[in-house]
């Protein structure tokens, strides 16, 4: 019986040489543009009207929430603030990511693992063609491009969203919302959340090709590097997720502190 430890080891190796592959391969010569042109625009058109629809409530959430607690607080004055605040720097990244693994990494990890199966991939092997250099880095590229231009969608959309249910439903004055946020908001904020927007847009595709790229078995194999890749990507996302917002906190000062 073979030991799960050691497994688990050998695959994160296996991954990090692989990511410094993909590293090496990057400024390699030529590059494929047409390819990552046409792999961004499939994964913007997956994601962008999930991602639309899913920070409205992600924005609705958070402005009820905290509009709720502050006026309990008797600090109203601060929703505004407080809810844009978490929009840019947590949840816009976030959304991001996670619709960008879920729509288009998944359908980068069953276009790869297909074609692993057809063992087209040794035949570029064979031919010379390396496969991190024509394939991988295109979408990888593509899924950070995509990333950072849906991160300011998810703002926008989730900003205007918590603006609509903080004023109109809960009551409160546009401009202490408006106020609240050019008190305590600062340009840092909107650089780190599409920082982490790129960041987990090149982990989610990091990810999806892997599993594509190592998938055995024949279509059932692959469909398992699918749910495997979505996962993965997912339960990395969050610890990354921490470890960056820790590293703000300790290097940027915070407005009013």
């Amino acid at each position: 019986m073979s030991n799960p430890v050691a497994g688990a080891l050998r695959q994160s190796g296996s991954f990090f040489a692989y990511c410094l592959d993909c590293l090496l391969a990057i400024p390699r010569r030529p590059f494929q543009l047409r390819e990552m042109i046409q792999q961004a625009w499939f994964v913007s058109s997956v994601s962008i009207l999930p991602t639309a629809l899913v920070a409205i409530p992600f924005g609705a959430v958070i402005s009820l929430q905290l509009g709720t607690l502050t006026s309990q607080l008797g600090a109203q004055s601060f929703t505004g603030a407080a809810s844009v605040l978490a929009v840019v720097r947590e949840a816009g990244p976030i959304v991001t990511a996670l619709l960008i693994a879920g729509a288009g990494g998944s359908a980068i990890c069953a276009d790869l693992g297909a074609r692993k199966i057809r063992e087209e991939l040794d035949a570029m092997e064979v031919l010379g063609i390396d496969p991190v250099q024509r394939l991988v880095v295109p979408r990888i590229i593509a899924c950070m491009i995509v990333a950072l231009l849906l991160n300011g969608l998810v703002s926008v959309v989730g900003v205007a969203g918590g603006y609509f249910f903080n004023v109109v439903l809960q009551g409160g004055t546009p401009g202490a919302y408006l106020a609240s946020f050019q008190a305590l908001g600062q340009i840092q904020d909107l650089i780190a959340g599409e920082f982490k927007a790129v960041v987990f847009g090149a982990m989610a595709a990091l990810i999806a090709c892997y599993k594509g790229m190592t998938a055995k078995g024949g279509p059932k194999g692959v469909g398992d590097a699918v749910n495997q890749s979505v996962v993965i990507s997912f339960m990395l996302l969050f610890a990354v997720n921490f470890v960056m917002t820790s590293i703000y906190f300790q290097i940027v000062p915070q407005k009013g502190t």
